[in-house]
């Protein structure tokens, strides 16, 4: 892509003892994407976490959480910039500023990151060690101007986050898709403002010690945790109801009690899609085997007692596979399967239902996306997945396609990526039409993977917008109970969920805790927005 208009040559401000392999990362992509000349200019001033301690803190993560894997808040020196360093800013058209104290008076424009209202490596270092998972907001300074204009915000998935350094690794992923956004001027979705999640202040030396000690404790209690149990584990639950009862119109997960569709120990079940063809009902869904952690795709077909049978294996690839997303169209039945390390998104056609099914077609190519979801509205076909590239969360960058026919071509939606944001963007099942409104289930992923479900209403879609408002959210408890949910589907009177609970290695145990995580018959206790 050629640079916009008047944008030939950008300046990255940044300290020097906040130099890392993000800054390089910033360097190369604006420099690919964007095709100008790319400055790093590095400030002899103080500003980023400074702190010997966190240093040290960054080093033991380097050993015993990362066990020596690269990592965007390792720490570089100036010569490692190469062609990139500059002594000053020069002729630049833009300034990207990380640096803590900020440009005070800019004479050229200036993009500027803010961490919850804080600045550069220290704020947001300092965030993530009080337990905040921070908004990101790109704001402009115009020169002359009187305050900054915010341009794009978001929240990046701390999910896959390993410690403080990863904490950083990923934030920094989704401020660069976001500073790409606001140079290219396109229009991401800027989501709801959440009140903060607690209150932040200044760091001190001891919160770095607590957390090196917490640090090590943790990795302790996680290896012992793995001796004793399956981790994560997650089950299936299906009811037999009608609309007026379902979970989209209770807004809550009260009502008929749900049953549990029974899993051997050393394996877990999860994404339900329920289907009923031809008077039988189905639920397909991802089969995970523990000792392996590879998922491949499985059916229960229920039968005359009205009840689910055996899970069978209908669908495995060399790849990990889940989120069955199955679907009528075209006269076929078809699948799209979760199956983001192949680097495609890719359509299955049911040759002998349920059992056997075949690759049809390929999507969407080059890419890592998952959880792939088709809905009809306005006489197109639009997809929406989460997508990354090798770093960060899964579960927070939202992009969309838009095709006249299934088999395609699918075009990329003008915004994509048209959100980032933990708790707003990953699909969580079916779409579907209700009263006028397109509904669609949000994976909420703030406090962990799959913690819990937005029900949101989608108030605008068309090719170069998107925009969405949640009205729900729902949290595992007595009707579901468990630590965990991240899935909901319903087809005709058939409506599934799933959730995540503690799975001890052994059967008794197992057994036992299984019997103290039975759904039981609830009232309805609504949790609104």
């Amino acid at each position: 892509m050629s640079a916009p208009p008047h944008l030939s040559r950008i300046a990255i401000l940044v300290e020097r003892d906040a130099l890392s392999l993000w800054v390089m990362a910033l360097a190369k992509s604006l420099e690919s994407r964007i095709g100008a000349e790319i400055a790093v200019v590095v400030s002899d001033l103080a500003g980023g976490s400074g702190e010997p301690a966190f240093g040290t803190l960054l080093n033991l993560e380097t050993l015993v959480v990362r066990r020596g894997r690269a990592c965007w808040s390792d720490r570089i020196t100036p010569d490692c910039l190469g062609k990139y360093r500059q002594r000053a800013i020069g002729a630049a058209d833009l300034i990207v500023d990380l640096t803590a104290a900020g440009v005070a008076s800019p004479s050229i424009p200036i993009l500027r990151p803010t961490f919850q209202d804080r600045l550069g490596e220290a704020g947001l270092a300092g965030l993530l060690l009080l337990g905040i998972t921070p908004e990101i907001v790109v704001e402009r300074m115009e020169p002359g101007g009187d305050a900054p204009r915010e341009l794009v915000h978001g929240v990046a998935s701390l999910e896959a986050a390993a410690g403080i350094g990863g904490g950083m690794e990923a934030v920094w992923s989704r401020l660069l898709l976001m500073l790409l956004a606001a140079i290219e001027k396109r229009g991401m979705v800027s989501p709801m403002r959440e009140p903060p999640q607690k209150p932040a202040r200044a760091v001190r030396r001891r919160d770095l010690v607590r957390y090196s000690a917490r640090l090590l404790a943790a990795t302790a209690a996680r290896a012992a945790y793995r001796l004793c149990f399956h981790g994560p584990h997650w089950r299936i639950g299906w009811r037999i109801t009608d609309a007026a009862n379902d979970v989209w119109n209770r807004r809550d997960l009260a009502g008929v009690t749900w049953n549990v569709l029974r899993d051997p120990v050393d394996h877990f079940y999860a994404d339900p899609f329920p289907f009923i063809r031809d008077g039988r009902r189905h639920i397909f869904f991802e089969a995970l085997d523990h000792r392996t952690q590879k998922g491949i795709i499985a059916c229960s077909v229920f039968g005359a007692d009205g009840k689910p049978g055996p899970a069978v294996p209908i669908i495995e690839e060399p790849w990990h596979m889940s989120y069955p997303f199955v679907f009528e169209a075209e006269g076929a039945t078809w699948m799209i399967p979760e199956s983001s390390l192949s680097g495609e998104i890719t359509l299955y056609r049911a040759t002998d239902f349920p059992l056997r099914w075949e690759r049809h077609a390929t999507l969407v190519d080059n890419v890592e996306a998952a959880d792939a979801t088709i809905v009809s509205h306005g006489g197109k076909l639009w997809m929406f997945a989460v997508t990354r590239q090798d770093i960060g969360g899964y579960s927070d960058t939202l992009a969309i396609w838009m095709a006249d026919r299934l088999t395609g071509p699918w075009r990329p939606h003008g915004g994509n990526p048209v959100l980032i944001h933990d708790r707003l963007a990953r699909p969580a099942g079916h779409m579907l039409h209700r009263d006028g409104a397109l509904l669609r289930p949000v994976q909420d992923c703030r406090n962990g993977y799959g913690a819990g479900l937005g029900l949101a209403r989608i108030t605008r879609l068309d090719e170069e917008h998107f925009e969405q408002v949640v009205e729900t959210w729902l949290k595992p408890g007595p009707g579901w109970p468990g630590r965990k949910l991240h899935t909901l589907n319903r087809f005709g009177d058939l409506e599934v969920i799933d959730g995540g609970v503690f799975r001890p290695k052994w059967e008794s145990a197992a057994r036992l805790i299984d019997r103290l995580y039975e759904p039981v018959s609830t009232t309805p206790q609504p949790v609104r927005a």
